[in-house]
């Protein structure tokens, strides 16, 4: 099996997809702009051959270098970055080399805001009342039906970038006046706590591993408010939450691809729907996976690729943890202090790569219990500044 990995070095630990690759018997094929000698040794052993193009964004030189690997190891089975910013390039290349997985005539409904609202209608679960406007004047009759505070964000986007809250019309304005040249949604604030529904399907639409999180608060906060985050993992799924990511599944028809389904939580059994993304939760959230299921979901995923082998079994033994820093911030607890007091739980603490930090802090601490009541008091020693509880 011949498979195509897209920037194998970024995300830092995502060499490990393709060592799996490797494991399982595929040809690991990686395409990347980084010369061959800058990578780290352990990307360059998960690789069986890198080729270096000038540049990702220029889809001629990506074609020439599938176009290489195909005459030297005959056709190509997959292409895949697992990372949403190349969505779309990598829909291309399927087109275009006739492999497996999402096309181009798939992608607005995984990449489009306004399109997603309507899929997830068709799953029969509530969203935010919202769609594209492109005047100031369309904005303000959307802004009648629901009132203010509203969301204002690209239709096509990634993460929180250039989201914005409007809590008045003088904020309206002020947007208007700086808006990007995109397409923008705006829909009604909903008040309500981040929950995502993650995991791994197989070729049929079936999860092979599922599990759910819970965020301190929306990405949105995080990077307008440059505010420390905390997400950590469920030991058992809501119900309520997993009959609407199950229905999610079907609709968005999620086929052999890790998924990352965003709902506020409003209270009962009630659940709005965010956004859907075909792909690894971001951060280091695939390790947040094995540590709290003692399981390896870089070799399931591998498996699954050049094997079809679905038969994942596993037990949500922990809550996973991811609790970051900023390094502005006058912490009461000191770096040594947490990793001392909480030796036994932590299992990974990272350096933030920069063009992520605003998302998830200068620094992470991965760490595991299954104790609620510990969860939280482990988060709230990290977090607390000036002798406070953030």
């Amino acid at each position: 099996m011949n498979c195509i990995f897209l920037s194998p070095h970024f995300p830092p630990q995502y060499h490990r997809f393709c060592r799996q690759l490797k494991r399982a018997g595929a040809n690991a094929l990686g395409i990347g702009d980084a010369p061959y000698d800058t990578l780290a040794p352990r990307v360059r052993e998960s690789l069986s051959e890198y080729y270096r193009v000038e540049r990702m964004d220029d889809y001629d030189q990506l074609v020439r270098a599938c176009g290489y690997f195909t005459h030297k190891y005959g056709k190509i089975d997959r292409i895949d970055s697992l990372n949403e910013y190349w969505l779309g390039i990598e829909a291309r290349l399927r087109d275009d080399f006739n492999v497996f997985g999402v096309r181009t005539a798939d992608i607005s409904t995984i990449r489009r805001k306004s399109e997603m609202k309507e899929k997830f209608r068709e799953a029969g679960v509530p969203v935010a009342p919202g769609r594209v406007v492109r005047t100031l004047d369309e904005a303000r009759t959307l802004i009648a039906e629901t009132g203010y505070p509203v969301v204002a964000k690209p239709d096509e986007g990634v993460g929180a970038l250039d989201t914005f809250r409007l809590d008045t019309d003088e904020d309206l304005v002020r947007f208007f006046a700086r808006k990007p040249p995109v397409d923008y949604i705006v829909e009604g604030f909903v008040q309500g706590t981040i929950h995502s529904f993650d995991g791994l399907c197989d070729r049929d639409g079936t999860p092979v591993f599922r599990t759910a999180h819970v965020f301190s608060q929306g990405i949105m906060e995080t990077v307008n408010e440059a505010r420390h985050i905390a997400y950590y993992s469920l030991r058992d799924i809501p119900p309520a939450l997993e009959a609407a990511g199950m229905r999610c599944l079907e609709a968005f028809r999620v086929r052999e691809r890790f998924f990352h389904m965003e709902f506020f939580h409003t209270g009962g059994d009630n659940y709005t729907a965010l956004e859907v993304n075909m792909r690894p939760p971001g951060g280091f959230t695939t390790d947040m996976f094995n540590y709290a299921c003692d399981i390896d979901i870089y070799r399931v995923w591998a498996e699954l690729l050049v094997h079809g082998r679905s038969d994942l079994r596993f037990e949500r033994r922990y809550h996973c943890c991811y609790a970051s820093r900023k390094h502005d911030l006058p912490y009461v607890h000191s770096h040594e202090e947490i990793l001392e007091r909480y030796a036994g739980e932590l299992c990974q603490v990272d350096r933030v790569p920069g063009v992520f930090s605003s998302a998830l802090g200068d620094l992470g601490y991965i760490f595991r219990t299954p104790d609620p009541a510990r969860l939280r008091e482990i988060i709230d020693f990290i977090h607390r500044t000036g002798g406070t509880e953030v």
